[in-house]
């Protein structure tokens, strides 16, 4: 009797009964057996699968399905063509491949504890005639094992430009890293290094550091698919800067400096590291010797204008010196105003107000001080001025007031009719002296 043939595909389970156990490997070899006197013609099924991706170290799922199943044998191969599963034995003696479904229409396969060694392509076979066989890839996605961030200086200095590096070790794929100083993205420079399907990935940051940037961090993050949420590491800016200084007026308190007054004046500096020594000096001039040095602080007591000048205050550390001026003025003692002054004239009154101000009662004093002088002043000019005018006008209408005489025809008061007194009148005419006129 003719042994029977194994249809194509049956010789990889042959071989997997020849590695099983021997009790295993009878019932596969019987499978065998009966599998090739009746396999189906394959007539209407179709066989498939999907691809699977997976984490390392996570649990991948193969399944093996069939359309229009009409009981036909499934078995699973490994990518050495090695059989898993033939139909719901399991040849394999790996044991991380476990049963999760077995039909005639399906065939579903887990692998636990997956690893990198596991990646490749996996074999669906359906015995028919003529036998079909469908493959998927599992991929297996590894993250970063370490991420590390170095700067080059601990501590950096203002103005200095530092470098950053940044390293995410043996991921697949290439990890993706992305810089930020605080909430600021920054661009760095990225090299990628592949050793045995692993990728490195070095990430470069050249930043040039300010007194703002000191304790902010500088964060390194990377984007990777087996990373879920914001895997990251960061390293905080230590940053030297030269000391800033302000110079803040403790007395008196409304900031006026009067004669007689005490002036106390005191120095802030705040650097890194701190200022250890804040020092007064007065520019241009010496200090003067009523004046009391205490730390920050300066003291001038019973002003007096001898003291005017510019006060300055220095801080220094390892990094720079800075410094802040003061310039005092000392201002007149405030003084009483006096009553008003009443001038009257024949022609109008003039009230004068004469205003005796601080000369040194600040600068906003002396200013309105000095209006208030300059409309008194015009409002006087224009007084005087209208007086001046009215006592022309009176003098100029006095004396062209008066009678106006004339003896010229005067023989006329004695004619009998007209006719007569322009003859008496034409005869006077060679008495010129007579004919003279009076301005009184």
């Amino acid at each position: 009797m003719a042994s029977p043939v194994l249809p194509s595909g049956s010789l990889c389970a042959a071989a997997a009964a020849a590695v099983a156990p021997s009790g295993l490997r009878l019932r596969l070899l019987l499978l065998l057996l009966s599998t090739a006197a009746l396999a189906p013609t394959g007539d209407g099924q179709n066989l498939f699968t999907k691809d699977v991706t997976v984490i390392e170290g996570e649990v991948a799922t193969i399944s093996c399905q069939v359309n229009k199943s009409d009981d036909s044998v499934i078995q699973l191969l490994n990518p050495n063509r090695q059989t898993i599963y033939f139909r719901d034995f399991r040849p394999l003696k790996d044991s991380r491949f476990q049963l999760l479904n077995f039909s005639s229409s399906e065939l579903k396969v887990s692998l636990t504890n997956v690893s990198i060694s596991d990646e490749g392509r996996y074999f669906c076979q359906l015995y028919t005639d003529p036998p079909q066989e469908s493959y998927t890839t599992i991929t297996v996605l590894v993250p970063p094992r370490n991420l590390m961030i170095d700067i080059q200086k601990d501590t950096a200095v203002e103005g200095e430009e530092i470098e950053v590096n940044c390293t995410a070790m043996a991921s697949k794929p290439a990890t993706t890293i992305r810089w930020f100083k605080g909430n600021k993205e920054l661009k760095g420079k990225s090299e990628v290094e592949e050793w045995s399907d692993m990728y490195t990935v070095t990430s470069q940051l050249m930043l040039k550091v300010h007194k703002e940037d000191d304790g902010v961090p500088v964060i390194c993050q990377v984007e990777h698919p087996a990373v879920t949420g914001n895997l990251q590491t960061q390293r905080y800016l230590e940053v030297q800067y030269k000391p800033q200084v302000h110079i803040q007026m403790t007395y008196p308190v409304q900031g006026l400096t009067r004669e007689g007054d005490a002036l106390e004046l005191t120095c802030e500096a705040v650097g890194k590291p701190q200022p250890v020594m804040v020092t007064w000096v007065r520019v241009d001039d010496e200090m003067p010797q009523h004046a009391v040095l205490s730390g920050a602080n300066l003291l001038i007591n019973n002003l007096n204008k001898t003291d005017n000048g510019t006060y300055r205050c220095e801080a220094s550390n390892i990094v720079g010196k800075a410094h802040s001026d003061y310039m005092l003025y000392v201002y007149d003692p405030p003084t009483t105003i006096p009553p008003p002054t009443t001038t009257t004239t024949t022609t109008t009154t003039t009230t004068i107000l004469t205003i005796i101000t601080d000369s040194r009662a600040g600068e906003e004093g002396s200013i309105r001080a000095v209006d208030h002088a300059v409309i008194g002043g015009v409002v006087a000019v224009v007084v005087f001025a209208m007086l001046c005018l009215l006592i022309i006008l009176g003098r100029y209408f006095a004396r062209h007031k008066g009678t106006y005489f004339t003896h010229e025809a005067k023989g006329a008061d004695d004619a009998a009719d007209a006719d007569t007194a322009i003859i008496n009148a034409e005869g006077g005419q060679n008495n010129s002296e007579e004919k003279k006129e009076y301005f009184i």
